[in-house]
Parts: structure tokens; C-alpha cells; sequence
């Protein structure tokens, strides 16, 4: 077997990333408290600690709040009906096949009902994210870095492990298990897949919408800049939910291992980092008490418009993938799930037969170049960040700029394993393909 490649620097690239990956929560957190969302720099460590404290402390009830969460989306996850999906044969198990109970959209559409009906009745007001934002960004964290240590050890221990550099830090990051399961009520249930598809954007969407139902009760409106963020989650998340069957077959669940980097930006990184733009938005309507003011209609148009294309892109791309590669393998199912948008199945696509038995489509939006849905994913992060500029600032562009970072590390990655998989037909690829991000451009 060959050796496994270090990737982010190896194990110091690691130990900084894990450092920073706790910094820029928290660093958010008290920004939004103390700074409105601005440049939060404390005058001495000591009101640091005590800024921290009184921020994000955590608490019984976001305990309890966080893990409830959790463990319910476990048993949804566990018996909520859906569709049985084979993944790609495992080399490192002898070509073993695992299924998956994709229901992420029966959680998704149960869960909406069941947050519906605590808040209506005030059992558990949407609010309560709002306000103990900190106490369950610490929980999530404390519960991801435990969650990442049992999970390592565990499968040290049981010898479920594959691809190990014998770095301890760095196996730590990377991880070491490939198809974390747990068996509950009966059903084996994919610990990655639900952090990736459920967890994280799940409860992202969840403290978007407190945000938005906060400021409705502060003003009796949500503003056009909490509307298209919440629009923009809305659609994304909801496609999450919809396409579900196609995410066993993709690289996150075929290759990547849960060790911390997944596990704690799925846990923790994701919801908390990701709803910062609503936040920036809540906090400064709230100091202003003028929510309205500031707001031009023709950029959040242009937002909108903008929102929409590359949602359409986005969605109808990756849709093309991955139905032919399912039609390709035999295991297509079509699925009716809204929205279904038009060009989403590719009738009789061309493609390219490689030596080694894969295929390599060169058709739909696939013709025009090699990663259609990560220009489409940076134009949707782009208008996140710009549904902020009623209030001027840095910290709301963290996202696309970080993202883009991700997405180009991302793409050197694909690119890497593409050309020690294919060889010269990844070359005859490029001549038919020839631009990686825009037609023409790049």
C-alpha cells in the first residue's frame, strides 16, 4: 500500500490549523458582543478572560440544548423512512460496500415541524440560540474536541483504522477511521454522514433563523439583508437535504477519514462560523435601532439575482455529476424532492472511457469547465458577505475569503489524485476542459 501523503504542512500545519480553527469562533463570538462585529482587540488579557466568561461560559442549558440536537437528529437518522443507497466498493475493506439510509430529507421537513410547534408553544422559544449563542458555541466545541478524542482511541483500539502516517498529531487531525458507524434501534447509522449533511448545516440554519425571528421581535420586520442570508441558507441547506443520496458516492465519504478537522468544523466550525453574517446583521439593527436605514435595495437585487444563478449552477451541476455517475453504476433512482431544477439529468451526456474503467464527464455544465459548483459556491458566499453592508466591515468577508482559501486547497487536491488516477487521459481531459474555474478566464 502506498504511503499516505501529509497534507496541510504535516503535523505543524495541523497543530496551527486546530489552534486557529478554536481562535475564529470565539474571536466572532466576542466580536459581536463587544464590538458589534468589528475588530474586537481587548485593552488587557485580564478583560479578555473576563469578556470571554461572561460570553461564552457554557451552560446546563446549552448543554442540554446542543446535545439534545444531536441525539435527536441521531434517532431520525436511525428510523425516519428513506432511501437505501450502496457506496462505492471500500479497497482498504476488501471492496465492501456499505448502505445508506438517506432520510436526511424526512429529518429536515420533521425537524422544521417539531421547532415549529416548541416555539408556537413557547416550550423552547427559536430565540434561545440568540441568546446563548457563546454557551452553545463552547458546548458544541468542548463536545467536538471529546467526541474527536473517543473516536481516535476507539478505533486505535478496535483497529478500525487506515492510511496512518504514524504522526500522532497529525493521524489526530486527519483521522484515522474511515466509516464510523454506530448501530442504534436496529439501524446502522453514519457518523460522518451526519455530521457532514445533518449537524452542521442543520443547526446552521436553525441559528440563522433565531437571528431573523430576534430581529422580528425587536422590530416587527426581518430586513431585506436577513432575508436574502436567510434565503440563501434556506436553499443551500435544503439541496443538502434533497441530493442526499448522492453524497455516499462523493469524496468526503468515500476517502476522507473523521478525525478532528471533519468532526470539529462539522460539530462547531461550520454553524458557528457560517451564521456570523446574520449575526453582524441582528446585533448592529439592534444598537442602531434602525434596521432599515443604510440598506440599498439595488445591491441586495443584484444579491438576489446573483443568489439565484449560481444556486441554479450550484444545484443543477451537481446533480448532472452525480446522476450519471449513479446511472453509470445502475443504482439511479429519480426522487420528485423540491426543488427540481431544469437541467439537473444529462439525456445520453458524452464522456471519456479511461484506462483504469472510470468516466469523466464532458457535458452539461461540464463542458465549460472542471468545477462548475465551486464558482457557483463562491458567488453564493460572496452575497452572504455583502447582505452586511449597511454597517461597514472586515469580519463579515471572512467567509468567502476563507472559503475560496478551502476551495482552492480543495481543487489542488482533486487535481493531484485526477492525474495519479488517470494518467494521459486526465491530460486529453484538460484538452477538452481546458478551464478549472470560469469559461475563458481561469
Amino acid at each position: 500500500m502506498p504511503k499516505e501523503e501529509k497534507e496541510f504542512g504535516g503535523t505543524p500545519g495541523a497543530i496551527g490549523l486546530m489552534i486557529f480553527s478554536h481562535f475564529v469562533p470565539f474571536y466572532f463570538a466576542l466580536s459581536l458582543r463587544y464590538s458589534s462585529g468589528g475588530l474586537y482587540c481587548p485593552s488587557s488579557f485580564d478583560e479578555f478572560i473576563e469578556n470571554f466568561k461572561e460570553t461564552c461560559s457554557p451552560t446546563w442549558s446549552a448543554f442540554f440544548l446542543y446535545t439534545g440536537f444531536c441525539f435527536l437528529q441521531l434517532i431520525f437518522a436511525a428510523t425516519l423512512p428513506g432511501l437505501v443507497i450502496k457506496g462505492l466498493p471500500v479497497p482498504t475493506e476488501n471492496n465492501r460496500q456499505y448502505t445508506y439510509n438517506c432520510n436526511a430529507l424526512s429529518s429536515w421537513y420533521v425537524t422544521l415541524v417539531l421547532v415549529a410547534i416548541l416555539h408556537v408553544t413557547g416550550l423552547v422559544r427559536l430565540t434561545i440560540l440568540a441568546d446563548q449563542f457563546g454557551s452553545v458555541l463552547c458546548v458544541a466545541v468542548i463536545c467536538s474536541d471529546i467526541l474527536s478524542i473517543i473516536i481516535h482511541f476507539y478505533a486505535l483500539q478496535t483497529k478500525q483504522t487506515c492510511r496512518m502516517t504514524h504522526s500522532p498529531i497529525y493521524d489526530f487531525f486527519m483521522g484515522v477511521w474511515l466509516n464510523p458507524r454506530i448501530r442504534i434501534l436496529g439501524q446502522d447509522v453514519d457518523l460522518k454522514m451526519l455530521a457532514e449533511v445533518r449537524l452542521s448545516w442543520l443547526l446552521l440554519f436553525l441559528l440563522i433563523v433565531s437571528a431573523a425571528v430576534k430581529q422580528y421581535e425587536a422590530f416587527h420586520t426581518v430586513t431585506w439583508p436577513m432575508t436574502l442570508i436567510l434565503t440563501a441558507q434556506l436553499l443551500y441547506i435544503n439541496a443538502c437535504m434533497k441530493g442526499e443520496e448522492c453524497i455516499p458516492t462523493t469524496w468526503d465519504i468515500f476517502y476522507e477519514k473523521w478525525g478532528w478537522m471533519l468532526i470539529y468544523w462539522n460539530l462547531a466550525g461550520v454553524p458557528f462560523v457560517y451564521a456570523f453574517q446574520a449575526y453582524y446583521i441582528l446585533v448592529n439593527s439592534l444598537r442602531t435601532q434602525k434596521p432599515t436605514e443604510g440598506v440599498s435595495m439595488t445591491l441586495i437585487i443584484v444579491c438576489f439575482t446573483v443568489l439565484f444563478f449560481a444556486y441554479y449552477i450550484w444545484d443543477s451541476s451537481q446533480a448532472q455529476k452525480n446522476r450519471f455517475r449513479m446511472k453509470q453504476r445502475g443504482t439511479y433512482v429519480p426522487r420528485n424532492a423540491f426543488p427540481q431544477v431544469p437541467w439537473n439529468t444529462l439525456e445520453n451526456p458524452k464522456y471519456l472511457k479511461t484506462e483504469c474503467g472510470s468516466t469523466l464527464l464532458i457535458d452539461g455544465w461540464w463542458k465549460y469547465c472542471r468545477k462548475p459548483h465551486y464558482t457557483a459556491d463562491i458567488c453564493m458566499a460572496t452575497c452572504w458577505a455583502l447582505s452586511c453592508h449597511q454597517w461597514p466591515g472586515l469580519l463579515p468577508y471572512f467567509y468567502p475569503a476563507f472559503f475560496t482559501g478551502m476551495i482552492i486547497h480543495r481543487y489542488t487536491r482533486d487535481i493531484a489524485r485526477c492525474k495519479a488516477k488517470y494518467g494521459k487521459d486526465w491530460t486529453i481531459y484538460c484538452k477538452h476542459v481546458p478551464y478549472a474555474f470560469i469559461p475563458g478566464l481561469i
